[in-house]
């Protein structure tokens, strides 16, 4: 099982990023994915979740009305896009399936 994320950089206060996350070594659509995230000096805190066919998401209340969660089941791949961010979104970003995780993808809000 793999899972790649990308999409990360440095944005300002307000600016969007949208984060992918490529599979593989599982059939992706059999599953639900999450995405997660941690800040510096922080514990890990859940973001998203969203099931096998993309009908039902989940969101923090920190996160819900700027993210969306999506996924190409043809494509292997989960998104989340991220609008309004914030300093406070400042973390390293990471999709979970399970006890998988990928290797995360930087984010840094600032100006």
């Amino acid at each position: 099982v793999q899972l790649v994320e990308s999409g990360g950089g440095m944005v300002q206060p307000g600016g969007s990023l949208r984060l992918s996350c490529v599979v593989s070594g599982f059939t992706f659509s059999n599953y639900g994915m999450c995405w997660a995230r941690q800040a510096p000096g922080k514990g890990p805190e859940w973001v998203s979740a969203i099931n096998t066919d993309g009908g039902s998401t989940y969101y923090s209340d920190s996160v819900k009305g700027r993210f969306t969660i999506s996924r190409d089941n043809a494509k292997n791949t989960l998104y989340l896009q991220m609008n309004s961010l914030k300093p406070e979104d400042t973390a390293v970003y990471y999709c979970n399936l399970q006890q998988y995780w990928g290797q995360g993808t930087q984010v840094t809000v600032s100006s």
